[in-house]
């Protein structure tokens, strides 16, 4: 990751990361209300923390990524419409937890995934860096053998990052029998565990003393 812009840094110091403070203390908004994780978020979340089953099912016009976790969908056209200028101004579209995607064919193995105009409530990351909504995000899912796509998938966000940089690079392996289990962040569940278990525990600042 290269470093910040000032403005990004300034954002970043607002977040409050599970891991860096404790879950009663966060301010994840996934952590304390079940939010969405958004893009690129959950491609992280996927790959490396629940490590949840994907599918893609191409129909007329663009491509559906299934998410596992959550039971999300994603849209990613592939009619040649290009990608928004900007979102949430006048004359534009709105902001999007994840985002408009388009999508390309780069030879035979490798699929070509461009995304923008993303809400900037969601983090990019589980660690709590930020995301702006013009920040520029490519996947590229390469067939490596009939059971191994990998992804690299790089960010490219100037109002936040001083340079484009690479943000996760991973294998996704395929499952002859795979069965997209019920994996979700129900709001009233986390509620109820924070309300009864994780807030009378405290933040754990009074035992550090």
């Amino acid at each position: 990751m290269p470093p910040m812009t000032p403005a990004g840094e300034a954002r970043f110091k607002l977040n409050k990361p599970e891991r860096m403070v404790g879950l009663a203390a966060t301010n994840d908004s996934f952590a304390t209300s079940c939010d969405p994780l958004g893009f690129p978020r959950e491609r992280f979340n996927q790959a490396i923390e629940s490590r949840g089953g994907m599918w893609f099912e191409p129909v007329p016009d663009r491509m559906i990524i299934l998410m596992q976790y959550q039971r999300v969908w994603r849209e990613v056209w592939m009619d040649g419409r290009e990608l928004p200028k900007d979102v949430d101004a006048k004359g534009y579209p709105d902001s999007r937890w994840y985002g408009y995607s388009i999508g390309h064919w780069d030879g035979d193995y490798t699929f070509v995934i461009d995304t923008t105009g993303l809400d900037e409530r969601p983090w990019l990351d589980d660690a709590g860096h930020v995301k702006s909504k013009n920040a520029h995000i490519q996947e590229r899912y390469t067939r490596l053998d009939q059971y191994t796509l990998q992804l690299i998938a790089t960010v490219d966000d100037p109002k936040f990052y001083t340079k484009p940089w690479q943000f996760l690079k991973a294998n996704y392996y395929w499952t002859k029998t795979q069965d997209f289990q019920e994996v979700f962040c129900v709001p009233s569940e986390a509620t109820q565990y924070r309300e009864t278990l994780v807030l009378p525990a405290g933040t754990g600042d009074e035992a550090a003393k």
